[in-house]
């Protein structure tokens, strides 16, 4: 079964992840994730080293939606340079991972639900409603900005309208957060203490939503991507070889693809596989096979 999966992208789905590869690197609005995997052939590498997945998708930019996922051996910033090459230049949100700073041709934009996790977790059991804990303001501070994104999700803001809201309402709650943050003075090595270094620490990145109303205030589109990945594997625990990891890549790319232009997967596996894409095929005749082709959404839409 893993060889018929890893004979199909060879000959069929990878074509198409090639072309969904270069159009999501058109777009403006970019957000990213990774997680663990290992492989237990990998050449030079013990079995139990750890290699990675990772997940680069389009943001909220209001066009269709397009993920792909890579593996790579290590987690090192070189791997989404890579795969980065030749981007134009937009925005990009992600968790806070470091590897992502100062990437050519992007400004990086912080997931606030990560920052409000920090300060969620450093709140003592039972006290998640005492407003005297300094954690518990903090997450405060992080939900007003959620509620201001809900607030324009609400009355369909449009994306111009957003980023005012935003610059009215927003910015500053966000001045008023980093100004508390000095006045903080966290026990060491405590949760509030790496909750507080941690939004400190992420300062330049925390504003730079505020610049287009199509950038996300986090990243759980993201991490909603990758969730299932990361699910299956406490079942399937590891891949046998890097051909196995690449394969995995590309049809976890497919799926997540159809699921998020919510067409029946079975369905869109089916079709690409009756249409066998190959490498004479150019861009036009691989965008007939995209999810968001009419016929290809008429043909495999969920009943």
């Amino acid at each position: 079964m893993a060889n018929w999966i890893i004979n199909c992208v060879a000959r069929y789905f990878i074509h198409l992840y090639r072309y969904f590869r270069k159009e999501l690197l058109k777009r403006e609005f970019l957000m990213a994730d990774e997680t663990r995997v290992q492989v237990l052939k990998e050449p030079e590498r013990r079995a139990q080293s750890q290699s990675y997945m990772w997940l680069v998708r389009s943001g909220e930019d209001g066009q269709p939606p397009i993920i792909i996922f890579g593996y790579t051996q290590t987690r090192a910033r070189y791997h989404i340079e890579k795969f980065l090459s030749g981007y134009p230049g937009g925005y990009l949100e992600t968790d806070g991972y470091q590897g992502y700073n100062n990437l050519k041709n992007i400004k990086r934009c912080c997931c606030w639900s990560h920052v409000r996790r920090y300060f969620l977790d450093a709140i003592p059991k039972g006290k998640q409603d005492d407003l005297s804990i300094p954690a518990v303001q903090g997450v405060q501070y992080c939900d007003k900005l959620f509620i201001h994104e809900r607030y324009c999700k609400e009355h369909g803001y449009s994306f111009e309208q957003r980023k005012e809201y935003r610059s009215k309402k927003s910015k500053p709650v966000i001045d008023s957060f980093f100004a508390w943050l000095e006045k903080q003075h966290p026990a060491v090595n405590s949760r509030f203490d790496k909750a507080v270094k941690y939004a400190q620490n992420r300062k330049q990145y925390s504003y730079t939503y505020l610049e287009d109303g199509r950038c996300s205030l986090s990243n759980n589109l993201s991490e909603n991507s990758i969730r299932p990945f990361t699910v299956g594997r406490k079942n399937w625990l590891f891949c046998a070889t890097p051909e196995g990891a690449h394969a995995s890549a590309v049809a976890d790319t497919m799926v997540e693809m159809a699921k998020a232009h919510d067409l029946n997967i079975f369905r869109y596996l089916t079709y690409v596989l009756e249409n066998r894409p190959n490498e004479d095929m150019g861009d036009e005749q691989l965008a007939l096979l995209a999810l968001w082709n009419e016929e290809v959404k008429k043909t495999c839409k969920n009943k």
